[in-house]
């Protein structure tokens, strides 16, 4: 029977040094309550969280049998939408959220799931418009209960 993991420990609150596998997954991936994973160095196991949460990057899963999987969010492809003030970027940001569309949200950018309409939307409501491959860790909403906040800032190819 593999092992369970039924606790997420947030990255930069455990050892990273203890890992025992790394598993690499994307946005959709790392969005889960119970799912059967294999890590990178063949370690099986059982995801299995009292609710859904959105795992990041740099958080350790901990196995009930004491050892512990470091997740990796995987690159993606992605938009990043910037404008030329904080106030245009902002009404771009309302109509994002308006079509509630995952977004990451930096200072200077968001980020956006690649889709045609939304990227002309966006261009002409005068969004800059440039695709990316980097990690995807978007909000988590107001309603979501997420396990610890976004609190680091990100750098972006």
């Amino acid at each position: 029977m593999s092992p369970r993991a039924t606790t997420v420990l947030p990255a930069g609150h455990w050892p990273a040094e203890s890992t025992a596998d790394t598993l690499t997954l994307d946005y959709e991936q790392r969005h889960r309550r119970r799912f059967h994973y294999q890590a990178a160095g063949g370690t099986a196991f059982l995801l299995d969280l009292p609710r859904t949460v959105l795992l990041r990057d740099g958080d350790g899963l901990q196995l009930d049998d004491g050892r512990t999987i470091m997740v990796r969010a995987a690159p993606e492809a992605l938009v990043r939408v910037s404008a030329a003030d904080g106030v245009a970027l902002m009404r771009l940001a309302w109509h994002i959220g308006n079509r509630h569309l995952p977004a990451e949200l930096a200072a200077d950018h968001i980020l956006i799931r690649d889709d045609a309409v939304i990227v002309a939307m966006l261009r002409g409501l005068g969004a800059t418009v440039e695709t990316v491959t980097c990690p995807f860790t978007p909000e988590a909403g107001a309603y979501a209960g997420g396990h610890h906040h976004h609190d680091h800032a990100h750098a972006h190819a």
